[in-house]
């Protein structure tokens, strides 16, 4: 499981790890979106995929996967003033964002599950049965 970034440079190999561990543009804007730092986690029965994106509603989410991509995005909803309500100084901001991962043949993209939970966004990607490494004890003959 790779983040897909638009990279015009491709160097292979363990050059291309460093750089996909740490993508220049985590935080900042890109093109009208903010990208959330995500941490990703394996286990023997799944990936974990964790996005810290406090302060928002779970139903703003939507998440797709599609010929092996999956995308987590957030569309900011435009929030109405109030008459009698004004604002003096306003520093919190959520803006909409959308973060891709690409899905090899070991996930069972049927399987996918999804949670938002203390501003951090979870999604479980289990792996399909044949992948999962079962310890195994070897026969001494």
């Amino acid at each position: 499981m790779t983040l897909v970034k638009q990279n015009p440079y491709h160097f292979g190999g363990l050059i291309d790890e460093i750089f996909q561990s740490f993508p220049a543009n985590w935080g900042k804007d890109v093109a009208g979106f903010a990208i959330p730092p995500a941490n990703i986690h394996e286990t023997a029965d799944a990936y974990h995929v964790e996005l810290s994106v406090p302060g928002r509603n779970k139903e703003d989410f939507a998440i797709q996967v599609e010929n092996g991509l999956l995308t987590i995005s957030f569309e900011k909803k435009e929030e109405t003033e109030k008459k009698d309500y004004k604002t003096i100084r306003k520093e919190f901001s959520s803006r909409s964002f959308k973060r891709s991962f690409n899905l090899d043949e070991k996930i069972n993209t049927a399987g996918i599950q999804a949670k938002y939970e203390n501003g951090v966004l979870l999604v479980l990607l289990p792996k399909k049965e044949e992948v999962k490494d079962a310890p195994k004890q070897i026969a001494i003959l």
